[in-house]
């Protein structure tokens, strides 16, 4: 925030005049996420344990699906797969969020509509099985997302591995977490607070996609010379980075919002961010299109370069 105040006083006033609005306003929106928290801690008390078992019970839902041998397969418009997962996942955290936080609006991946565009300062955000083809490939490597944002930002997220039964969240300290065995809805597991390591600009490890990646993506990459790769499906691939097992992960294909929300939630809280590749400002939600700009999540410790 200092930066942007610094950027107005530096600016001739001809040039402030122009600018003004679009400065003042990424101010306010710098300043919103911590404020946001601190309020929510106040008036949502249960906020986060009420995201975990809207997850964890959606991860039930989703192993249930996962032991069967016919998954129900049918592919969307945008040729994306659905399977009786999604569904049912999708419907166990409907069910419970609007049981628990009743005021606070549900947008998600099955059953997002143009109306949901104009939505409130704050919504969860919900991708009830993120990695479906690693779901119907049986790699393990899929996700229950559910994001609170707040004014735009990712504020809160949980994202939950039903088969290894990690659960990683950022809860209302601000502070992320891992809760391993979280696969009972009324007993918690054993919880570890996470962190981005310290990066060695000498010793980048890197996270692709395990399910898609491009050459643009790797001309990117060599502006790192990572010395090591790690590949991950869904959210994992933030994960990773925010429980200090890599630096970066660029993103030079389509995702949805709801792909990014919860995951880049729990890398705030352990000190990284998603950035915009064309701007590297902080990659936003509640957008008119759900289309995510391409992207780079990373430690906060990396230094990042534009062009």
């Amino acid at each position: 925030m200092v930066d942007l105040i610094l950027e107005m006083q530096a600016q001739p006033l001809a040039k402030l005049k122009e600018n003004d609005i679009n400065v003042y306003s990424r101010l306010a929106k710098a300043e919103s996420p911590a404020m946001s928290i601190s309020s929510l801690k106040e008036k949502y008390p249960d906020l986060v344990v009420s995201m975990r078992k809207a997850a964890v019970l959606a991860g039930l839902e989703i192993l249930d699906v996962y032991a069967q041998s016919d998954f129900g397969v049918q592919i969307k418009s945008d040729e994306s797969p659905l399977t009786l997962a999604d569904l049912r996942a999708d419907k166990a955290i409907a069910t419970t969020l609007a049981e628990l936080v009743p005021d606070i609006p549900i947008v998600s991946e099955e059953t997002y509509t143009e109306d949901d565009r104009q939505r409130d300062a704050i919504f969860f955000l919900v991708d009830p099985l993120d990695g479906t083809k690693e779901f119907i490939k049986k790699t393990g490597e899929f996700t229950v997302n559910i994001a609170l944002i707040v004014q735009g930002k990712a504020a809160l997220g949980v994202v939950y591995v039903p088969v290894s039964g990690d659960l990683f969240y950022r809860d209302l300290d601000g502070l992320s977490y891992v809760e391993s065995d979280a696969s009972r809805v009324e007993r918690r597991g054993q919880i570890a607070q996470i962190n981005c390591r310290a990066v060695d600009g000498q010793k980048i490890t890197a996270v692709k996609s395990a399910s898609h990646s491009n050459e643009e993506t790797e001309a990117f990459l060599r502006k790192y010379n990572p010395v090591q790769s790690k590949s991950a499906g869904s959210s994992l691939k933030f994960c990773l980075i925010a429980r200090g097992a890599a630096d970066l992960y660029p993103r030079l294909g389509r995702t949805m919002e709801w792909d990014t929300g919860a995951a880049h939630a729990v890398l705030k809280g352990a000190g990284g961010n998603v950035y915009r590749i064309d701007t590297f400002e902080e990659l936003e939600y509640g957008k008119e299109v759900m289309d995510n700009p391409h992207f780079v999540a990373a430690s906060n410790g990396l230094k990042l370069t534009q062009g």
